[in-house]
């Protein structure tokens, strides 16, 4: 079963806050941010534009495993640039898609003027999918019974 809905519908019941950190930060910093906020990933924003995504995962495989420092490390020496990324009108099949293809946990959402929409990751996608099944079993059920 296909779920058409807009990754925008996510974006609105997640609310506008968008966290974000300059390339130049450290990642420790960075990683300070992702703690506080209870987040996986940062959008990478430099002068209003999105230039990058710095996950948990990068960090895992870039500095822990590496040997680097965090405190010396700088944003931009790990970040992926540019980021994978989605408009508001991609579909939610679309994104879960693109997520499972290219191994990804987080899309940053971008309209088509280049500005930041808000980010989505596999979770959100994944509990907008189940909430939509759910309400399609209910509806389903209700017909059913002759209850509409």
């Amino acid at each position: 079963m296909e779920v058409f809905d807009q990754v925008s519908a996510i974006l609105r019941q997640k609310g506008a806050a968008i966290w974000s950190i300059g390339p130049e930060a450290t990642v420790y910093e960075a990683l300070e941010r992702m703690s506080d906020a209870r987040i996986g990933a940062l959008l990478v924003m430099e002068g209003g534009a999105l230039v990058g995504l710095l996950s948990e995962r990068d960090y895992a495989r870039k500095i822990i495993l590496k040997g680097r420092s965090s405190k010396e490390t700088r944003v931009k020496e790990i970040m992926i640039s540019p980021p994978l990324t989605i408009s508001p009108g991609c579909s939610v099949d679309e994104a879960m898609r693109i997520v499972t293809e290219q191994r990804v946990r987080h899309l940053p959402v971008v309209d088509h003027m280049g500005a930041v929409a808000g980010i989505v990751s596999i979770g959100d996608l994944v509990k907008w999918i189940i909430t939509s099944h759910e309400k399609t079993i209910e509806q389903l059920e209700s017909y059913i019974s002759g209850q509409t």
